[in-house]
């Protein structure tokens, strides 16, 4: 199905999402401290690092260890297309080659007040330290007493705290705090030496513990402004697919086969090769060395545009390759139209690949949801100006979309310049020109990985072209919808991995366990959720994309097969979020890549071509393969121990 590449970000009050890029991490982790090291060797004038308070880390090694900043990691490519890969792995580099290196795991002053935040939040709901605004009758009266007593969580830890006052009689207790500063937020407990220090004593002793009602609404709260950016980001081809095809089926069909060849050949080329930034850019910020990211940056910028030469003759190409594929003629003729008029935004979205990442290497999330909340308005608007009101037809969408992706460079550039990211630039250098084999080392493992799953759902859009236009601008159609609701679990599960992956950082087990349920949980509701809704509203949806009769009455018939498999698709999408956040991404890699293309796609072809069921085949494959997905990975999941994820934790942050 056709889907336009593009980035993910989350709000630092809820610790962003988590994920690096795709490669393995005993290959990439020496290859960029070598990296790292060689540019510190070139550099003339070392900058100071910068003297950040460490307070929240004094203490003992106990402490430390048990601190949720060690569970801390640091985004990376997301795709929030039709079906993102599920292969990661941890992007925090060793920082045993770098004595200057900060020791707090890369966390910008933000981030570590989110980290800290959320440790501080955790203590007061288990009554480790007093509420933030205490109510009357709550500073230790009878009444506040009882009420605090008779909560869930009070409960079942009454024993122990009270067993716990006792042993420290000596030393201020939660009680005590309460009593002497009644008026203060959190009895005056709220300093960062002070929540370091009960939040390792706590989880130490087996204190902290959690809710299903706490964990679905941090859910709700960090996924609500991913939800928002994903379906802005997704927006973008959507808008040129919704406004052309009210000229056609042909047009319809052209731009989604014209999007799906740019995302193999071109977009999912520049995420790919951007990934290695993930490990990079963040290695380099947390060395000390805040302009190697801005280094970093410049080779990456250079790569990529290096790399556009290629992908712009074959784009420039288009209507001949495509002409060799696809049987209808006037369909490859406005798809190659269409891709020539995109080589004029490569640039641009190759620069915007970099740049993001660039701000995410500093805790920089919220700047690409800002720029989409500009530019995709604008971007619907662009499109309905030129194909309709100034009756450009269908080459005002690709120039619509070219203009977009040049503009959203140009804001990264003005929110760095005026707003937060210029610390780390250090102007332009010639070293940008030297030292690549590392970056292209790394950036190879991540484009394999991205082509094998575009090229596993796109291939569904190439397929269909053999069975005629209106197949073909039926499944436009039915790519669009599905990708659309495909927005709703997946930055869920970006969120539940955060949350998981923190928890077992910090050896929380069982609250890890009980937001991976919650996460489960949540998954069959949006599922559900999504398959009323194809199939309550199948005969009204396609008319939204087309006025096309022929081919409303296929997507209204297939619409049903799609509505049947989102709940795989809902509990598929969780599940590889729940173990990139148990560090076994390469499980839900394996399974995925097993599932599309030993399962998928083989049934697609014998069912759609062999036994000619036309797109009601090719589409059963996708619904079974999500179903093998769901069900290996829930069964994976069910029959995971905490305990050793944990552990596992335990190794990598010891390392880090």
């Amino acid at each position: 199905m056709a889907s336009h590449p593009s980035s993910s970000d989350a709000q630092a009050g809820a610790m962003a999402d988590i994920t690096s890029q795709m490669e393995n991490l005993s290959s990439s982790l020496p290859i960029a401290e070598q990296a790292i090291a060689r540019d510190f060797e070139e550099e003339e004038s070392p900058v100071e690092e910068a003297s950040e308070s460490e307070s929240e880390s004094d203490g003992s090694s106990t402490i430390r260890q048990y601190s949720m900043i060690n569970s801390y990691r640091r985004p990376s490519f997301v795709n929030p297309g039709a079906r993102p890969t599920a292969i990661f792995a941890s992007s925090l580099p060793s920082q045993s080659h770098f004595p200057d290196a900060k020791r707090h795991g890369y966390l910008s002053k933000q981030e570590r007040e989110a980290v800290r935040e959320e440790q501080r939040s955790l203590l007061r709901d288990n009554h480790l330290l007093p509420p933030k605004h205490p109510r009357r009758g709550s500073d230790g009266s009878p009444s506040g007493n009882l009420r605090g007593r008779i909560s869930f969580p009070s409960l079942r830890r009454a024993k122990s705290a009270n067993a716990g006052e006792e042993a420290q009689s000596s030393q201020p207790s939660e009680r005590s705090a309460l009593l002497g500063n009644p008026e203060l937020p959190y009895g005056g407990l709220d300093t960062p030496k002070t929540i370091s220090q009960k939040w390792g004593e706590a989880v130490a002793a087996g204190k902290i513990t959690t809710t299903w009602q706490r964990e679905t609404k941090v859910l709700v709260r960090s996924s609500g402004p991913l939800i928002l950016t994903f379906l802005l980001q997704y927006s973008l081809p959507v808008a040129s697919i919704f406004t052309v095809g009210h000229i056609g089926k042909i047009e319809l069909g052209a731009v989604s086969l014209a999007s799906m060849t740019a995302s193999i050949t071109g977009y999912a080329v520049y995420q790919g090769l951007a990934t290695s930034l993930d490990t990079l850019c963040a290695q380099a910020y947390g060395s000390g060395r805040p302009h190697l990211v801005g280094l970093q940056l410049q080779r990456m910028l250079y790569f990529l545009w290096l790399i556009t030469i290629p992908i712009a003759i074959i784009w420039a190409f288009g209507t001949q390759i495509l002409s060799l594929i696809v049987p209808e003629e006037e369909t490859a003729r406005l798809a190659g139209l269409y891709l020539k008029v995109l080589i004029a935004g490569a640039p641009g979205y190759a620069a915007f690949e970099s740049g993001k990442r660039y701000l995410q290497a500093q805790g920089l999330f919220k700047a690409n949801m800002y720029i989409l909340l500009i530019c995709a308005p604008l971007n619907a608007f662009m499109n309905y100006l030129f194909v309709w009101r100034l009756r450009w037809g269908f080459i005002g969408a690709p120039i619509a979309v070219s203009i977009t992706e040049n503009l959203m460079p140009l804001l990264l550039f003005l929110y760095v310049r005026f707003i937060d990211g210029y610390q780390c630039w250090g102007g332009f250098s010639r070293r940008a020109l030297q030292n690549w084999m590392p970056m292209i080392k790394l950036s190879l493992p991540g484009l394999v990985m991205v082509l094998a799953e575009f090229l596993a759902f796109e291939i569904l859009t190439l397929s269909s072209s053999w069975l005629g236009p209106t197949q073909l601008a039926a499944q436009s159609v039915l790519g669009s919808i599905t990708g659309i609701t495909f927005q709703i679990p997946f930055p869920m599960s970006v969120a539940a991995s955060t949350r998981i992956a923190n928890l077992i950082g910090a050896t929380l087990a069982l609250p890890a366990k009980t937001a991976a349920k919650v996460a489960l949980a949540a998954s069959i509701v949006v599922g559900i959720f999504n398959l009323l809704l194809l199939s309550l509203l199948r005969e009204y949806i396609p008319r939204l994309f087309t006025p096309d009769e022929e081919v409303i009455e296929l997507v209204s018939r297939l619409l049903p097969l799609c509505a049947a498999f989102q709940l795989f698709d809902a509990l598929a999408a969780n599940c590889n979020g729940i173990l990139r956040g148990l560090g076994k991404q390469e499980i839900g890699g394996y399974v995925g890549l097993f599932a599309y293309y030993v399962v998928g796609i083989p049934i697609s072809f014998g069912t759609g071509f062999g036994a000619g069921w036309g797109l009601w085949g090719l589409w059963s494959g996708p619904a079974i393969a999500l179903g093998v997905v769901a069900g290996i990975e829930c069964l994976y999941i069910y029959n995971t121990s905490w305990e050793d994820a944990v552990a596992a934790a335990e190794e990598r942050n010891a390392v880090a």
